[in-house]
């Protein structure tokens, strides 16, 4: 469709990731963005015949978030298995009950996620989960835009079905793309972490891990590699093509370093980290070392929400206190990491911002709502006061997939919140 919106205030992203407001329109053609401007433009080579135009209201047109590091189909798990360390977490409660998951279970509760997204003004996930070809088909289903790594480990697939997976989902269509990686070094043995590596070296793939998520975990490595975890996946050549880390909360300066040299990025989890108990970030360090820094939810069940707004404010907030610093990182930096950031780890290029030839992955946000007002500064108001209830729209490669509190997927969500509870009501 060809969609003008008219009357908008229009976030528009600088290189040092920092915003401006450009009021007027933005023109949506196919599934990219078109125009940008006060409107009195109109291309000479080709008038647009509009099948709507909308009238924005004043309200803003913004990038749509990008959730970095997500497990969309723990949404079976949500409210489950709570108030535990991550180690009993994973292995008395998360690992026997994703024993029983098939790949229909995964199909709608994915599906389930994608709904939660879309309502946080969420365009694209990272997921790393089971059955990643179910996975892609439950997102092209509903039109949404999912990149995957792998979850391997010593209890799942091997390198070589990763390979296969990775093959098939890079097939499955423009809004599917798949990354090579691993669960984490602890659940890993050293043949499958250097098959792993062999993988990412071959199909030039960035790799992706849980990385230094606990201080018990870099201990254990260090005391069976002599190594952190970043150091002992930098020694295999797990990087040579990039890619980063999941949490990175636990780091050594030399960390900093291979994330600095390799060009990675860390991923942050606040909302996960903080009920598991496993530490603060320190993304002050990243930033200031010039390491992109994106932000993800993690799984519903350790968060348990999947809300981009609440993750934003807890990575400002957190590092403040962290560094006992107000100042230590400005509200621009939170939403570029949000935004831009997780495009930029997702290897989403052409999504990172509102741009000409950008694709439509855009979010409309209420501003007449009493936490937006007065309007003293939009991005701090994003940041620090934004929540869900401000996301009017959602739009992925030029569809709006979500208006107003109502679903454009395909499905009728009925029909899925019954088959998640079906779901954990049959597992034993």
């Amino acid at each position: 469709m060809n969609i003008r919106f008219k009357n908008a205030k229009i976030l528009t992203t600088n290189p040092d990731h920092t915003f401006d407001i450009v009021e007027g329109e933005l023109w949506v053609v196919g599934s990219e963005i078109a125009y940008i401007g006060d409107g009195s433009h109109v291309p000479a080579d080709r008038p647009i015949a509009w099948d709507e135009t909308r009238d924005c209201g004043g309200n803003l047109l913004m990038p749509g978030f990008k959730d970095a590091h997500t497990h969309t189909a723990m949404t079976f798990l949500r409210s489950y298995a709570d108030d535990l360390p991550l180690a009993d977490w994973l292995n008395k409660q998360v690992f026997p009950k994703e024993a029983q998951l098939t790949a229909d279970h995964i199909y709608w509760l994915s599906i389930l996620g994608i709904m939660e997204y879309l309502t946080s003004g969420i365009t694209s996930n990272f997921d790393m989960y089971f059955h990643p070809e179910t996975i892609a088909k439950a997102s092209n289903d509903c039109g949404f835009r999912t990149v995957q790594t792998s979850s391997c480990n010593n209890f799942s697939s091997s390198p070589e079905e990763i390979e296969k997976q990775y093959l098939a989902v890079n097939e499955m269509g423009p809004l599917q793309s798949y990354m090579i990686g691993f669960h984490a070094e602890y659940t890993t043995s050293m043949e499958r972490m250097e098959g792993i590596a062999a993988l990412a070296q071959k199909y030039h793939s960035p790799c992706w891990l849980h990385n230094s998520e606990t201080k018990s975990e870099v201990e254990g490595c260090k005391e069976r590699w002599g190594k952190t975890p970043t150091e002992l996946t930098e020694s295999l050549g797990m990087y040579e093509y990039g890619g980063g880390g999941y949490h990175c909360v636990w780091f050594s300066d030399n960390d900093f370093e291979i994330f600095k040299s390799r060009g990675l990025t860390a991923v942050t989890n606040p909302c996960s980290n903080l009920k598991l108990a496993s530490g603060i970030a320190p993304i002050k360090r990243f930033i200031d070392c010039g390491i992109n820094v994106a932000i993800g939810t993690d799984g519903p069940a350790s968060n348990n929400a999947l809300d981009m707004w609440r993750e934003m404010y807890l990575t400002s907030t957190l590092s403040k206190v962290r560094e006992m610093d107000a100042a230590s990182i400005r509200a621009d930096e939170i939403l570029y990491a949000a935004t831009a950031g997780g495009a930029k780890a997702m290897g989403l290029s052409d999504c990172e911002c509102l741009a000409v030839g950008h694709k439509a992955d855009m979010i409309l946000i209420d501003l007449q709502q009493p936490n937006m007002q007065p309007e003293n500064n939009l991005v701090k108001n994003l940041v620090y006061a934004g929540g869900k209830q401000n996301v009017a729209m959602t739009m992925v490669d030029g569809r709006i997939l979500y208006e107003d509190g109502k679903f454009e997927i395909g499905f009728d969500p009925e029909e899925i919140y019954a088959k998640a509870n079906a779901v954990i009501r049959g597992m034993q």
